[in-house]
Formats: C-alpha cells, sequence, structure tokens
C-alpha cells in the first residue's frame, strides 16, 4: 500500500457549507481512511477480535458501499457495480435495501482482498468524481451525509483494530512511538449553571445527524459540572479503595457483568512488576496518571461517581454546559492516538480526548420522525438498550463533533475511548 499517514493533526474541516466545497472534503474524508490503514499489515486489516467489531477492510469496503449504495445507482445514469456481490457481504444493518452479511462473521472474509477493496474504493471514487461534477442540489445533504458517516467509521477503524492487536502477545505498535504531553492535571473545581427552561438539540445550522434534533424545551435543575474529566490518577485510587469490590456502588446489571467478566481495571490495563501498565496503538506503557482515563464502561463510569459522592451528567446538563464552547480538544492524530492531560482553567477538554459517559439513555427527542426509507435506519432503530455519550475523543476525526453530537453505546460496552466527568446538584 502506497497511501501515507494523515498530517500530525489528521484534522477533518467541517464540511460545511456544500456544494463548492464538497469534492475537496469528499477526497479528503476518503484519503484519510485510506491513511489510516497503511501503517497496519494486510494480516491486520483482515481480523476481527469480537462480534461488536469489525475487520479494517470491511470498514474500507463499508462506507464505500455507502456512496455507492444511495448515490451511485439511484443518481449516475449508466453506473455499473464493480460487484454484485458486495450489495450482501457489505451491507451493515439497512435491512430494506437487502439481507446483510452476518456482523459477527465478518472477519471469515478472506475475499475480497484488501488490494481488491482498495480497487473498490478507487471505482467508487471515480465514480462519485462524475456525480459530484454534476451534482444536483438537492442531493448534496446525502453527500454530506455519507462523508460524516465515513468519518464515524475511521473512529471505529482505530477502536477496532486497537481491540484486534491488543489480544496479539506480541502487542503490535502499528503507529510507532507516540508524541506526549507534559501537562499535569490541576485538581478540578466545580463549574455551576443556573437550572431552569433551556433548548436542547441542533438547531439546523450547518449539518447534523437527525437524532440531534428537533430542538426543544428541557428544564434543568440548578447543576454543576467538573472542569476536567476524571484522570487515571483519580480512578487507580477508586481501583485502591476497593471500587471494584463493593456492590453498593454499582447498578445491579453492572456488578454481575463485571463479575463475570472478571472486571478489575479499564480495558488493556495490566499490572506488570508492580506497575500498572496499558497497551496503546504505540506499544505498552505505564500508566500515566494525570491523563483523562478512557476504555471504562458506562457502569464503571456510574460505580466511579458513586465512589466519589457524585454522580454522571445527563446529556441535557453537558450539552448546556457545552453550547458556545469551541470544539478544540485533542482529536485524531496518528502521532497520538491517545487522550492527553489538559491544562487552563475553567471548562476543558468536553471535546476530545474521551468521550463522556451520561446518565441519559439513548432515547428519540419530542417530534423525532426517521426518515423515510433506507436512510431512516441510520439512527432510529437504536434508540434501545443504550446510553449515550458526548463530546468525541482522540480517535474522532477533528470538525466532526459538535455540542448535540450523540454518541451511543449499550452500557457494558469499553473498546471505545470512553471516560467520565463527574456532576452534582448545585
Amino acid at each position: 500500500m502506497t497511501a501515507q499517514p494523515p498530517t500530525a493533526s489528521a484534522d477533518q474541516p467541517a464540511l460545511h457549507p456544500w456544494p463548492d466545497s464538497l469534492r475537496g472534503a469528499y477526497a479528503r474524508v476518503r484519503g484519510t481512511t485510506v491513511a489510516l490503514a497503511a501503517p497496519l499489515a494486510t494480516e491486520d486489516q483482515v481480523i476481527q477480535s469480537m462480534p461488536d467489531t469489525s475487520p479494517t477492510k470491511w470498514h474500507m469496503a463499508h462506507t464505500t458501499w455507502f456512496f455507492e449504495t444511495f448515490l451511485l445507482k439511484p443518481h449516475l445514469p449508466g453506473y455499473r457495480p464493480l460487484n454484485e456481490a458486495y450489495d450482501h457481504l457489505f451491507n451493515s444493518y439497512y435491512q430494506q435495501i437487502g439481507a446483510p452479511f452476518p456482523r459477527p462473521r465478518r472477519g471469515l472474509l478472506s475475499r475480497p482482498t484488501v488490494d481488491e477493496v482498495l480497487d473498490y474504493r478507487a471505482y467508487v471514487d471515480t465514480a462519485m468524481a462524475r456525480l459530484l461534477e454534476r451534482l444536483d442540489p438537492p442531493l448534496a445533504p446525502l453527500v454530506e451525509l455519507g462523508l460524516n458517516h465515513e468519518q464515524q467509521h475511521q473512529e471505529l477503524l482505530v477502536t477496532d483494530i486497537k481491540h484486534a492487536l491488543s489480544l496479539n502477545p506480541l502487542e503490535p505498535a502499528p503507529y510507532g512511538a507516540r508524541e506526549r504531553g507534559d501537562a499535569g492535571a490541576p485538581a478540578p473545581t466545580w463549574q455551576p449553571f443556573a437550572g431552569g427552561l433551556r433548548e436542547i438539540g441542533h438547531d439546523g445550522d450547518g449539518f447534523a445527524f437527525d437524532n440531534e434534533g428537533p430542538r426543544h424545551r428541557h428544564h434543568l435543575e440548578p447543576f454543576a459540572l467538573a472542569s476536567r474529566p476524571v484522570t487515571n490518577g483519580e480512578y487507580l485510587a477508586f481501583m485502591e479503595a476497593g471500587g471494584y469490590r463493593d456492590p453498593a456502588l454499582w447498578l445491579a446489571e453492572g456488578w454481575t457483568i463485571a463479575g463475570e467478566r472478571g472486571w478489575r481495571a479499564p480495558l488493556y490495563w495490566e499490572q506488570r512488576d508492580g506497575v500498572w501498565t496499558r497497551y496503546t496503538l504505540h506499544g505498552r506503557e505505564p500508566v500515566d496518571p494525570a491523563e483523562p482515563v478512557c476504555h471504562v464502561s458506562y457502569y464503571e463510569a456510574a460505580a466511579y461517581a458513586a465512589w466519589a459522592g457524585h454522580r454522571l451528567p445527563t446529556e441535557a446538563e453537558w450539552e448546556t454546559a457545552a453550547r458556545g464552547l469551541p470544539a478544540d480538544g485533542k482529536f485524531l492524530d496518528l502521532s497520538c492516538l491517545e487522550p492527553r492531560a489538559g491544562a487552563g482553567g475553567g471548562l476543558r477538554q468536553m471535546f476530545g480526548d474521551v468521550w463522556e459517559w451520561t446518565m441519559s439513555a439513548y432515547a428519540p427527542y419530542p417530534r423525532y420522525k426517521a426518515a423515510e426509507g433506507a436512510i431512516g435506519e441510520y439512527n432510529g432503530k437504536f434508540m434501545s438498550n443504550q446510553m449515550v455519550l458526548r463530546g468525541g475523543s482522540c480517535a474522532t476525526p477533528r470538525g466532526h463533533v459538535r455540542a448535540t453530537y450523540r454518541n451511543f453505546f449499550p452500557p457494558d460496552a469499553r473498546w471505545q475511548f470512553s471516560g467520565l466527568r463527574l456532576a452534582k446538584d448545585d
């Protein structure tokens, strides 16, 4: 593979306005996906380490399938698919347009090969260039959705390959030694917010996923947020105080799952010679007490909050606090695929570094209505048995998230860069 990794920032500029910037944005986003895979060996790209993850090769193919299925086939006259079988192999969960290949078996697809998937990407990119040259304005939002969809899969590509390689005793470090910050972690302070009626959700200016709206009113009691996320050092104190052994701190289901799975520390942590270390895509390293803790489940986050005498924020509280703040945290950067300690005053690291669990279940907003057709399966069908996370992580492309962005995962999920920030009633 000849693609080179992104520059140190791997920035993804906001895709709005369109369509003038759409062709350039398309090239940048599509190029970043290939660049993320470039440091990986071919063998790395075909493995699937658990049913919740997907092989790197599959991510590259599925994001291509999205453009082919929703744009090229219905809107580019004369377009002919490179391989009709890809309709089945790379459909993720869109039941209205065919039977998806079973998710837990994606790692069994040795064919098409990585090179054939790259050929597929090039084939679709060539056709998309023709479509973008004479794009009907009503199609521009669909292209923008496809690009934001691909950015989501860029983050999944990073988190999925980290999980897969962490199971290898050789502990590969495909992205080389990471750049490390030297910032400490000042003691957290509390940032108060008044209660009252607040407007929550996207206001329609610029791109947003359908689950971010409609904008609606929400009543909040006075509350306060911690000025920064919980750090590794603070979480280690919870561990040393017996946090994983005290059922009084845990939700019942979380206590059962933690016991069954043997949780005693965040995912990727391991104690060696009396020192806590963690696996990263840059190799195994000592746990830095100043950096935000990550790879913890909702259950672990809630247990820590109970131990600390506080709670997790609701998503409405989080959004109220984040509105108007610049999204200038630690985002996708191949020189450092880990969160960093943050400095400065006021609320910090609200965006980037680690996704922050909220205590809110993922549910539709008032008056929410999924889009018609298969594209309506994008978000609405998952509004069950999931919890909301906010803010983005060190694996999120820059420019992809905003204050209204709603991520969601099951409460036992740990392989994402998920951490926590404390809240309290004020």
